[in-house]
């Protein structure tokens, strides 16, 4: 089962130059609980923007490049969709992180979306798909707190596949 994980700005906007176009503290612990002690599936940039293997996660990436090798037992690597199909139809729930190409490539096999929606119009060349409204519906909404360290007004938004 896959459930993606993601931050969108107004236009479903996720992203510049291969890095978040927001980093809210309370968003990253968010993200940090639901993702600590799963397994996540994101591609090659987005694994490489990281600043390391992330703690208590084993990471599944999805590139193209078959010479990309990571040496740490925490990592897999794959270079097909074919390869994914053991954790798409696995009862395990697996989180999908991105990047773009990746949500939109796994966005339909994907059963559950945790959406942390930001209002705020920020330049971005990396969007996340539209989630069609007949296709989802929303299971939980929470106002986030704006505060000094958490500069935007956001919600949490969560959906499930209808």
């Amino acid at each position: 089962m896959l459930t993606a994980v993601v931050a969108v700005a107004n236009n479903n906007a996720i992203g510049k130059d291969n890095d978040l176009l927001v980093k809210i503290p309370r968003d990253l612990k968010r993200f940090k609980d639901i993702t600590t002690g799963h397994t996540m599936i994101l591609g090659r940039k987005n694994f490489q923007s990281l600043p390391r293997v992330l703690p208590n996660r084993h990471h599944i990436v999805l590139t193209r490049d078959k010479d990309f090798k990571v040496e740490d037992d925490r990592v897999t690597v794959i270079h097909s969709t074919e390869d994914l199909k053991p954790y798409i139809e696995s009862k395990e729930e697996y989180f999908v992180v991105g990047g773009g190409q990746i949500y939109k490539l796994l966005l339909p096999y994907t059963d559950k979306v945790y959406i942390t929606k930001v209002n705020a119009a920020l330049d971005a060349d990396t969007f996340f798909p539209d989630l069609k409204e007949d296709e989802w519906e929303i299971t939980y909404k929470e106002k986030g707190i704006r505060d000094e360290q958490n500069p935007y007004d956001y919600e949490y938004i969560d959906y499930k596949r209808i």
